[in-house]
């Protein structure tokens, strides 16, 4: 599974990014404390999700839990245990106080899957806990961070302060900067002259002792 989600993320940057020059990254995931692997890909949506936000440089917000399988054209695809998933997170979010500002990234194709407790559909209807549904990988982020994901114009290029305009440039960086280190080194030119300076004899024009 994780062979399969890191050729799906690799598939979608690629894609996206790289129609023009090279990806020019090497990005590691580290979920912290966790010593097990993860089955499934119903994480891959959040993994994208860090990756846009690292190169973006543009944080997450966390008060959200993410989760949903991600293809290669950044579509948001179902789960299992959708559910079991939201109630999780909120009765954490309920511990420690609702604030209105928390809430669950889904799978839109998920929403007839939905059968929570009422507790959770009463705090959805007075504004103390939201769900997202949504359909790509770009609505979730501009929820995430905030920040509008971007369009392309006709020229294939995406607006500077988008989350994908910050991407590209950011990669973009990257490549030359790939570039020039891999690059020859230059010749240095040297002035022959100064490496075989003319010497004078200074003794034969002095003048004869009288």
């Amino acid at each position: 599974h994780h062979a399969l989600r890191v050729m799906i993320l690799s598939g979608f940057l690629g894609a996206r990014y790289a129609a023009e020059n090279p990806l020019s990254l090497s990005a590691t995931l580290v979920f912290e404390q966790s010593y097990s692997g993860v089955d499934g890909d119903s994480a891959s949506s959040a993994e994208l999700y860090a990756l846009l936000s690292a190169l973006a440089n543009a944080p997450i917000r966390q008060s959200f839990a993410v989760t949903g399988s991600v293809n290669q054209y950044g579509e948001v695809q179902a789960i299992g245990g959708v559910n079991e998933k939201i109630e999780g997170f909120f009765e954490l979010c309920e511990a420690r106080g609702l604030t209105g500002k928390q809430g669950v990234l889904i799978p839109k194709a998920n929403v007839e899957n939905l059968m929570l407790r009422q507790d959770i559909v009463e705090a959805v209807r007075k504004n103390l806990f939201q769900i997202y549904p949504v359909t790509h990988i770009d609505e979730g982020i501009e929820i995430l961070t905030g920040i509008a994901a971007g369009a392309p114009d006709e020229k294939g290029e995406y607006p500077a302060e988008t989350i994908n305009g910050r991407v590209v440039k950011r990669l973009l960086d990257w490549s030359e900067k790939q570039r020039a280190f891999a690059a020859p080194p230059k010749e240095i030119e040297t002035d022959k002259t100064d490496m075989n300076p003319e010497i004078t004899n200074t003794d034969d024009e002095r003048e004869p002792d009288t």
